[in-house]
């Protein structure tokens, strides 16, 4: 029996799911969730614990845990910029003219 092709409703991403779900301060919130990322992949690269970790960043175990599930709201930007730093990482921030009509926030990661 032939498949029945079924179309499903969708719509094309910008780029930053908080703007799609009309989350308020969508750039912040990407940039902290990309931040959080990073943090994530050194501390599993690194093979710590949540304990230890929290060591590291001078948070408590329970606020780790948070972080590792990119639960980054908690924190702020410079915050999350502060603990990959304590982790051994610079941070640059870097500024820019843009042709577009409204600038945008990156993370890049240096391999």
């Amino acid at each position: 029996m032939p498949r029945k092709k079924t179309t499903i409703d969708h719509e094309k991403s910008s780029g930053n799911v908080f703007a799609d779900l009309d989350v308020p301060h969508a750039e912040q919130e990407l940039l902290k969730a990309r931040l959080a990322l990073q943090i994530y992949r050194i501390v599993k690269a690194r093979k710590l614990t949540q304990s230890q970790a929290g060591e590291v960043l001078g948070i408590r175990q329970p606020q780790v845990s948070l972080l590792m599930r990119n639960r980054s709201g908690n924190f702020s930007v410079e915050r999350l910029m502060d603990f990959l730093t304590a982790l051994g990482h610079d941070v640059e921030i870097r500024v820019r003219r843009t042709r577009k009509p409204h600038g945008a926030v990156s993370v890049i990661v240096a391999a």
